[in-house]
């Protein structure tokens, strides 16, 4: 396999070379290579690290909740299974990121 390299991040992955801009380089890469998952780095082809996520539990819960205005709809037009799904997605994010 030939990996397709610019600034330093993989962009492509094909079996069989072909032209490209002057500001990209081709590099033998090992089948497992994936566009996003690798980077060259000092020369070599290795995957990117995953980063560690330091967001606290609040901040991932706030990213995953639903939407508050899903909740004042179903109040509006008084509908207790709207209300209710809302009220068991919110404890599904809490019962997924616990208070730390």
């Amino acid at each position: 396999m030939k990996a397709l390299i610019l600034d330093n991040r993989l962009v492509d992955v094909v079996d069989t070379e072909f032209e490209v801009a002057a500001t990209m380089t081709w590099m033998d890469c090992p089948d497992e290579c994936k566009v996003g998952e690798w980077e060259l780095v000092d020369g070599t082809l290795q995957v990117i690290p995953e980063l560690e996520d330091t967001r606290t539990y609040a901040k991932k819960r706030e990213a995953e909740y639903p939407s508050f205005y899903d909740y004042l709809d179903g109040v509006v037009k008084s509908d207790q299974t709207q209300i209710d799904k809302y009220i068991s997605d919110c404890q599904a994010v809490k019962d997924k990121y616990p208070k730390e």
